[in-house]
């Protein structure tokens, strides 16, 4: 949905080879312009403690790294979107995205994720498991594995979780800017109670009232494993975008929950989704459930 009007916030979209702004870009315009939003592409050049950061600037950067940069704002400006760049300095990628989300003033960021198995310690990534837990913003990671394909279908997965709305947003925004249809899914244990189903249908209804502008279909559908089931569907669609599960992807604890059995086994294109809740909120809502 795009506005003439200037954009009063910044997607930030962290990119490090000319690769990954190709597979990111896509996405980034469509959050960007349904949110009325900049995009602020942003290159982290990791400097090792042996140089100083000024150092690190004068003998690390490299030309390309720039060129890219100005390629990015070029490819973004060209689909009818406000784009800017920096370079930010830093000892490691998540301070500088972490840090960059402050001194910007950034609403969103968006970053791309190759889908590699995971690690001891680690869920999706290291720097990716950091700014997810820090980062004081909205955050998108989409899988980058292969370009995204051209979207005529989106799916998004309905659990009825904190992120689920953020979710919903970014599934619209890419369903609006390709004028796609919109499939929301919510998977029932067979032995679910009659009075969950009627649950989940009202948990579906009150999530298509976010698709103003895109035909959606809502599904309920029963199955012994749901993310399985989930998976399955995936295959009759462009995009996934699902939230981050409760608690889930942040907790290394928690490896196998269904927002990451997804993002790794999906067909096509994945989006997660994690809203930003300051503390304080964090804080009532644990409170309210005492």
């Amino acid at each position: 949905m795009r506005s003439d009007s200037p954009p009063e916030k910044t997607v930030l979209v962290p990119v490090a080879n000319d690769e990954a702004v190709s597979r990111q870009l896509e996405t980034a315009v469509d959050v960007a312009a349904d949110r009325s939003s900049r995009l602020l592409f942003l290159y982290v050049l990791v400097v090792p403690d042996q140089l100083s950061l000024v150092d690190g600037r004068r003998y690390l950067l490299e030309d390309e790294d720039e060129q890219m940069l100005a390629s990015a704002v070029r490819a973004a400006e060209e689909r009818g979107v406000a784009a800017d760049s920096r370079i930010r300095i830093a000892r490691g990628v998540a301070t500088g995205i972490v840090g960059s989300v402050e001194e910007y003033d950034v609403d969103a960021v968006l970053m791309g994720w190759r889908g590699r198995p995971p690690r001891s310690g680690i869920v999706l990534g290291s720097y990716l498991d950091r700014v997810l837990r820090n980062a004081a913003c909205d955050v998108l990671v989409e899988r980058i594995r292969t370009p995204r394909p051209d979207v005529s279908r989106v799916l998004v997965p309905v659990a009825g979780g904190p992120h689920d709305a953020f979710a919903a947003e970014a599934a619209a925004a890419i369903a609006r800017e390709r004028d796609a249809s919109v499939t929301l899914l919510h998977v029932l244990e067979r032995d679910d109670p009659e009075l969950e189903r009627a649950e989940a249908n009202a948990l579906l209804a009150e999530t298509a009232s976010r698709f103003e502008d895109v035909s959606s279909v809502e599904r309920v559908l029963e199955g012994d494993d749901v993310a399985g089931t989930i998976t399955d569907r995936t295959a009759d669609h462009d995009v996934t975008a699902l939230g981050v599960s409760r608690g889930g992807i942040l907790r290394r604890r928690l490896l196998g929950t269904v927002s990451e059995g997804v993002a790794r086994h999906a067909a096509g294109s994945v989006v997660l989704a994690r809203r930003y809740e300051p503390v304080s909120s964090r804080l009532r809502r644990v409170v309210s459930r005492l």
